[in-house]
Formats: structure tokens, C-alpha cells, sequence
């Protein structure tokens, strides 16, 4: 297992236990309704969406280079954020080995 495969896994770990801390404090609800409540947190949440649509395009991108179906890892980045391009280098990663 390589050093980058150990570091992506981890910061998966360590994200997904902030994001269900977040949820089981504020809901699902919670953790965007303060970026409709004022210009600073939404244009946050705007570059958040800005980065997640160019995440995706460099999802297809890659995947389509390397042969890879790169649609679970689009769909996962529309529904949970940043997890999706972790997950997309973190299988990007495993086919290095096979």
C-alpha cells in the first residue's frame, strides 16, 4: 500500500467523521441552511458548486483516458461533495496494483 493510497484514506476517515459529527449536530438541513442566510456563506457554497462541476470534469476526463466508467464517481460527487473525487483517487489508486 503506497503512502499516497494511506493519506487519501485517511483524510477520507477523518472527513467522513466531521461530515456525520456535522449531521448528527445540525441535520442535513443544517449544514446548508446557513448558506442562504447571508452573502458571505453563500458565496462559499458557490465556489464549493463551482469546484465540484470542474471535479467532475476532471473525473470524465481521466477516467476516459484510463478506460475507467468515471459516472459512479460524478454521481457521488453531485450527492456528497468531495467525497466523490476522494473516491475517484482512491480507485484511480488501487488500479496501480492490479
Amino acid at each position: 500500500m503506497s503512502l499516497r493510497l494511506l493519506a487519501l484514506l485517511l483524510v477520507i476517515v477523518l472527513f467522513g467523521t466531521l461530515t456525520a459529527v456535522a449531521i448528527a449536530d445540525v441535520g442535513i438541513l443544517g449544514i446548508f441552511r446557513p448558506h442562504f442566510q447571508a452573502w458571505g456563506p453563500a458565496q462559499v457554497f458557490a465556489d464549493l458548486v463551482i469546484l465540484g462541476v470542474l471535479a467532475c470534469f476532471w473525473i470524465v476526463g481521466d477516467a476516459r483516458a484510463r478506460g475507467t466508467n468515471p459516472w459512479p464517481f460524478v454521481v457521488l460527487t453531485l450527492l456528497a461533495g468531495s467525497f466523490g473525487p476522494l473516491g475517484y483517487l482512491v480507485a484511480r489508486e488501487l488500479r496501480r496494483y492490479r
